[in-house]
């Protein structure tokens, strides 16, 4: 009774109003009062004002004052529902993308899944490889993409850039599992490193890693550009595009969410995974994972294919809409950078506010890379089939994808009540926390023995558990805060540090990070003999990385705060 009377009151008053006006201004101009309304009705009940039709005067009247009295009130359902959806100007740009992160992060973790079987199962390898490959074989290839990359950027537009990186990984993937696997044996110097292997003295059998490289040097290959896709495509060609495109205030509300669609990618991927590991135990073939390996890469080449097809849409549809893309981003978009490879180093290097970006993705690399390596040694003890590895590796990817789900959630408040600075804390804190518990399992394992036999399990395979959910935390709050962190920091820098700053912290600092931690684990083995000997100066190593990386997260905070208000004022 009460609402229905405030209604009515309401509606009392309209009817004061429209009498006014027919007596000060003339029946026309009362009319004209009356009409005014009807369009945000029409909208309310999800009409186009245009195809409303011409109301008699008296219907026009009664229908201005329910809109003036549905307006004053709280509004239907159908009202709240539009209120909170975002304009149409920024679906059409940010579903597109999300569906290209969907598809980039599909691909890459079918690559990144593959890419540790091939290695750590490969003839004469093991995790033990891993370290040198990151050092010798993926930081060298990391540098000289950035070179190349840099004389892309001068020559060509980021549309042709990104449509001719995008394809080139397509074609590779695609050649690697129809043409070099295939023949791999032909391809592998096998005897001639079992050869030098079995003349190394005792003294140099550290020397067994890094030959297993050049053994399967073609794995090597597929390994680096596995590890490239992550730094080009999902880092430098995904990120930068959408930077351009995007203000900060869409990053906050969508980047995490980005996120969500894709770690549902990493859950069907990993699920992937397991139902072609799955087809090898019933395959007839002489080498059934051949056939699988086919199955894998033709999915990552469809992926890739979609990716350019939406990348495509963009650049006719999202692109050419002034509502979606202001024509200065487009414009951005299309130039190309004019400074040579020393003038820009010379100029990150003097930028405080790049060095403390790079130092957040090579402390992430050096901490990951630690933890990672050491698990993984574990995991090649508990599953040394290539089989069992794979179908383990698919569950890990499916389990971080459903974590992750969770934690983009969480992200978004934290954003939204906590600010970057919080959001940025996040990672290295729980890689502190999660990687000393990993450790002390590894470290303390004999006094905890009757704990794990009460648990009906091996020490080893409770390290390897401890180790999965260690991975998946810190990969999820990665996926959910680190990225968008980084990404959003990108945004109030000019073009050049857009461009090329990005090229330099993403494709080289990830490897350098990632190669420095290597560097320290090989210096470990060298010095005591192996990994597992090296892992309490591993963790003491581990602990010290992750206090720079808490100081330089606070640094940038206070500078990205100053350059946001600076593009406010300006703005």
């Amino acid at each position: 009774l009460r609402a229905h009377t405030h209604i009515h009151t309401h509606m009392n008053m309209r009817v004061l109003r429209l009498t006014a006006a027919l007596y000060l201004a003339g029946h026309a101009h009362a009319l004209a009062l009356a009409r005014a309304p009807v369009a945000p009705l029409a909208a309310a009940y999800g009409m186009r004002p245009q195809a409303m039709p011409r109301l008699a005067p008296a219907r026009s009247a009664q229908l201005s004052m329910q809109a003036a009295a549905a307006g004053d009130g709280k509004g239907g359902p159908l009202a709240k529902l539009r209120a909170k959806l975002p304009p149409p100007a920024e679906l059409k740009k940010v579903t597109p993308l999300g569906a290209m992160f969907f598809f980039i992060l599909f691909a890459y973790t079918i690559l990144r899944d593959t890419k540790d079987v091939l290695v750590v199962t490969a003839p004469g390898s093991g995790a033990e490889i891993i370290p040198f490959l990151k050092t010798y074989v993926n930081l060298p290839g990391a540098i000289g993409f950035t070179v190349f990359y840099s004389w892309l950027s001068n020559k060509f537009s980021q549309q042709q850039v990104f449509t001719g990186l995008v394809s080139t990984f397509i074609a590779f993937f695609t050649l690697f599992a129809f043409v070099i696997y295939p023949n791999a044996a032909a391809l592998h110097p096998t005897a001639a490193v079992d050869g030098i292997v079995a003349a190394l003295p005792a003294a140099l059998a550290g020397l067994s890693a890094p030959l297993a490289i050049i053994r399967n040097w073609t794995y090597a290959v597929f390994y680096t550009m596995a590890e490239l896709w992550g730094s080009v495509v999902v880092s430098l060609l995904f990120w930068g595009f959408a930077n351009q495109v995007t203000k900060v205030e869409e990053a906050k509300r969508y980047y995490p969410l980005f996120g969500l669609g894709a770690n549902v990618a990493l859950i069907f991927s990993g699920l992937y995974v397991r139902f072609v590991s799955g087809l090898r135990r019933t395959s007839t073939a002489a080498d059934p994972w051949a056939g699988s390996l086919k199955l894998l890469m033709g999915g990552v080449s469809a992926a890739g294919l979609v990716v350019l097809a939406l990348f495509q849409y963009m650049q006719k549809k999202v692109m050419t809409d002034p509502e979606c893309v202001p024509p200065s981003a487009v414009k951005q978009s299309k130039t190309k950078t004019s400074m040579g490879i020393k003038e820009s180093a010379s100029y990150l290097a003097s930028s405080p506010y790049i060095r403390d970006l790079a130092t957040l993705v090579i402390c992430y690399g050096m901490s990951i890379n630690i933890v990672e390596v050491s698990w993984k040694a574990k995991l090649k003890a508990a599953f040394p089939n290539p089989n069992d590895y794979s179908e383990f590796m698919g569950a890990f990817s499916s389990c971080t994808g459903a974590v992750t789900l969770f934690m983009m959630l969480a992200g978004q408040r934290i954003f939204k009540y906590f600010g970057w600075g919080a959001a940025a804390l996040v990672t290295p804190t729980m890689l502190f926390i999660t990687g000393a518990i990993f450790f002390s399992l590894i470290l303390f394992g004999g006094s905890l023995s009757p704990l794990v036999a009460a648990l009906g399990t091996t020490p080893l395979m409770l390290a390897v558990v401890v180790g999965a959910a260690q991975n998946i935390l810190s990969k999820s709050s990665k996926y959910s805060l680190f990225d968008p962190c980084k990404e959003m920091a990108y945004i109030p820098l000019d073009a050049e540090a857009k461009t090329k700053g990005k090229a330099a912290v993403d494709v080289i600092g990830n490897p350098l990070g990632k190669s420095g931690g290597s560097l320290l684990q090989q210096a470990m083995i060298f010095s005591v003999g192996s990994l597992a000997a090296s892992t309490p100066y591993l963790a003491g190593c581990l602990f010290v990385i992750i206090a720079v990386w808490l100081r330089a997260a606070r640094s940038l905070n206070t500078q990205f705060t100053a350059a946001m208000a600076e593009e406010g004022a300006e703005a």
